[in-house]
């Protein structure tokens, strides 16, 4: 099917303006910028905590990248290392602080996207919460093939702003956690 060239540089723009509302309400709610404010949102659903090398794939780093993030997430107060099961692995979790900052960073996030969904109607969001779920379902099998092999799609994974409670996760309907198939 031909892409019609004004429907895909819409939704390119409409993307980008998602992509800096985002960006700039949940750096600002984090008082930390690049990847910070993803790596808070993720650290949420999981007290226990991730290990750098989880986190660090997550929101798409290098190894020293991922290193070089928890630094600057225990600098600030928000994040501390905890041992892991194994010597080689070091844990990640939220400190109370940390924990507010980050369902912090998750509501400007909400804020920025209410913002910019509030021109539509009722049946209009929800005929555009059909078109993204396609979308999504869509793309999720080639970047989890992608990350299987090694080649991580750059920023990491799809859902590292996302609130899994919202998306659907826990009840099974996250269009990104349900293969296309």
């Amino acid at each position: 099917m031909p892409v019609n060239d004004r429907v895909a540089t819409l939704f390119g723009a409409m993307a980008l303006v998602a992509a800096d509302a985002m960006r700039e309400a949940t750096e600002r709610a984090a008082g930390l910028s690049d990847a910070a404010p993803a790596a808070l949102a993720c650290l949420v659903p999981v007290s226990a905590g991730r290990s750098i090398d989880e986190l660090r794939r997550v929101v798409g780093l290098t190894p020293s990248g991922g290193v070089r993030l928890v630094d600057r997430l225990a600098h600030a107060g928000l994040a501390e290392r905890r041992p892991g099961d194994d010597r080689r692995t070091v844990m990640v979790a939220l400190t109370p602080r940390g924990r507010r900052v980050a369902h912090a960073v998750l509501a400007a996030r909400d804020d920025a996207l209410e913002r910019l969904l509030a021109p539509l109607a009722a049946t209009d969001r929800a005929a555009l919460e059909a078109l993204t779920s396609t979308i999504l379902a869509g793309n999720v099998d080639e970047r989890l093939a992608r990350r299987a092999h090694g080649d991580a799609p750059l920023g990491g994974w799809m859902c590292r702003l996302c609130d899994q409670a919202r998306c659907g996760r826990p009840r099974g309907i996250c269009p990104a956690a349900r293969p296309s198939r």
